[in-house]
């Protein structure tokens, strides 16, 4: 099960609703395999589809499937501000923070 933080929860409700998509929920999907693990994608979904699992949260649902679950375990979906921009992040707990595509550690 994916963890959403407060800040994240309030940024998807407010971005739910200035894209006028009321009712939506958010997919998280597996974007593809980096040198530190997993790499998420999100997307506006309207209704679990089959063969999705649903999360349901304060006021929309999380919907994935169970490869992304699977991979998504102790995983949190937070909303991080930077001086290069604002948005949602996944953190993995169980992800190397070690770059481990040529060059090694630092």
């Amino acid at each position: 099960m994916v963890t959403i933080t407060s800040e994240a929860n309030k940024y998807i409700n407010d971005l739910l609703s200035k894209n006028n998509k009321q009712g939506y929920g958010i997919r998280i999907y597996l974007s593809g395999m980096g040198c530190s693990g997993p790499q998420f994608g999100m997307s506006f979904q309207e209704g679990k589809k089959e063969g999705d699992l649903e999360q349901k949260t304060d006021g929309f649902s999380v919907f994935y499937d169970q490869e992304t679950r699977e991979l998504l375990d102790e995983c949190t979906v937070d909303f991080i501000e930077t001086p290069y921009g604002s948005g949602l992040i996944v953190n993995n707990p169980n992800a190397s923070s070690c770059n481990t595509c040529g060059g090694g550690c630092h």
